[in-house]
């Protein structure tokens, strides 16, 4: 197995979970930020205009976190993909011993017949 190359894509997992992790916390604290502007407009130190700005201000950055949270969530599922394709590669392959020595056991080969082609009467 070739255990440089999965640790590889198994860095590259903890680097993109690292990054949503790091994704939803900066979303997390927009929103902490618009609501505290949120509770100036209420007691009347900002104006609405302000608060509007800021509204869309925020929405933006939401949006744009979101798609970044969604990228990186879908090159997690490529990359498990990948892990599970090396992974699967590794498969054992059947040997048997023998007196003569240890040999790749094959399972014989069935050829399917062909059914039987019907006759018109």
């Amino acid at each position: 197995m070739n255990e440089s190359a999965f640790a590889k894509i198994l860095r590259t997992v903890n680097v993109e979970g690292e990054s949503i992790r790091a994704d939803q916390d900066e979303k997390e604290a927009l929103m902490k930020e618009f609501d505290r502007e949120q509770r100036r407009y209420k007691s009347g130190k900002i104006s609405r205009k302000t608060l509007a700005v800021s509204a869309r201000k925020t929405n933006k950055n939401l949006v744009k976190l979101d798609k970044e949270i969604r990228r990186s969530i879908s090159r997690i599922g490529s990359l498990t993909a990948q892990a599970r394709k090396f992974a699967s590669r590794q498969a054992p392959k059947p040997v048997r011993a023998k007196m003569t020595g240890v040999r790749p056991s094959s399972k014989k080969k069935r050829h399917k017949r062909k059914p039987a082609r019907k006759k018109r009467k």
